[in-house]
């Protein structure tokens, strides 16, 4: 379980402390109330969705067939591994209150870090739905294809990376069945 205040959240926190006496000193109270109900505004928009995207990544734990995400997606999986989580990154649709989730469930239920780091990547550089929803009516298709088509290999790529890192990170200790 992870700790509900770390480090990260001690920054950030001071970072809106100083932002705030900052915005107050140049704007008064008017200028901080004005942030801070603009603020929960929109943190009441977001929270359907991180709530959502929270219980999507709980019940995936649940309902995934933990031997086959570990044989599709775990550490013995090999280039396989890599190339499904690219593939699935790629068709994932939704925004981090999903993907991320959906990853972390991924993580406990089998996948090794290469694998969803791959699709985490795949997702972020490959990921349809922004694509079409945004890119190709922006940018059009010739530049969308070529940059889908150049992205392709870098999920696979940032996950062979992090798979290798990874072990030599946090060597598992060998199993007595593996010693003979």
């Amino acid at each position: 379980m992870r700790k509900p205040i770390g480090w990260s959240t001690i920054i950030i926190a001071i970072l809106v402390a100083v932002s705030a006496v900052l915005v107050w000193r140049r704007d008064g109270a008017d200028g901080v109330l004005d942030i801070l109900t603009h603020d929960l505004s929109l943190f009441g928009g977001i929270l359907p969705r991180v709530l959502a995207g929270c219980l999507l990544g709980a019940f995936i734990s649940e309902i995934l067939p933990h031997e086959k995400v570990s044989r599709s997606l775990g550490p013995k999986s090999g280039l396989m591994g890599l190339l499904i989580g690219t593939a699935f990154g790629a068709i994932l649709p939704g925004g981090p209150f999903t993907a991320y989730p959906v990853a972390s469930a991924l993580l406990a239920v089998g996948a090794d870090f290469g694998a969803t780091i791959a699709m985490v990547v795949s997702w972020t550089l490959i990921g349809y739905g922004r694509a079409v929803a945004w890119e190709i009516p922006i940018m059009g298709t010739d530049f969308t294809l070529w940059r889908i088509v150049i992205s392709l290999p870098l999920p696979v790529l940032a996950g062979a990376l992090g798979r290798f890192v990874y072990v030599r990170l946090y060597p598992k200790p060998l199993a007595k069945d593996d010693e003979n």
